[in-house]
């Protein structure tokens, strides 16, 4: 057991200047490669990071404007169609003004109109009864004048 003790202490005596290279070249790596390395890596992300968030940021403000334009175009429809509606209401009120108007003169000329005609109707009656007065008349005086001429003979 002696002998192994002793091969194992000759190899870890010559193994130290392996692990003094080792731990070496692991500093310089950390030093040289990894920390820069790690650096620019983080320095790439928090611009990567930046510029997603930026972008969030701008398709948020662009969705912000979107949706005003849209509640302004709601808006200005709901307007145009309250002034089509108060438009359409007066030209209603206008056309019924007017109809009545029109039936207010209608109705004034019917009612002349039947006085004319009954003033007419009249007329015409007072016109036939002397007329029938005067044919009575003529007709009696036709029947009773041969029987006149005739009682005189």
């Amino acid at each position: 057991m002696g002998d192994t003790l002793v091969q194992i202490g000759e190899l870890l005596l010559g193994s130290v200047p392996t692990i003094l290279f080792m731990l070496a070249l692991w500093a310089a790596y950390t030093l040289l490669v990894h920390r820069p390395l790690m650096r620019t890596l983080g320095e790439r992300y928090r611009k990567t990071e930046g510029a997603v968030q930026r972008a969030r940021a701008d398709i948020a403000a662009a969705e912000a404007r979107t949706a005003e334009y849209e509640h302004k175009l709601r808006e200005a429809r709901i307007s145009m169609l309250k002034t089509v509606e108060v438009r359409r209401q007066k030209a209603a009120q206008a056309r019924d003004a007017v109809l009545a108007e029109a039936r207010t003169k209608a109705q004034a000329q019917i009612q002349q109109a039947r006085e004319a005609i009954s003033k007419d109707k009249e007329l015409a009656k007072a016109n036939l009864q002397a007329e029938s007065e005067k044919l009575a008349t003529e007709i009696i005086r036709a029947v009773l004048s041969p029987m006149a001429v005739g009682a005189q003979q």
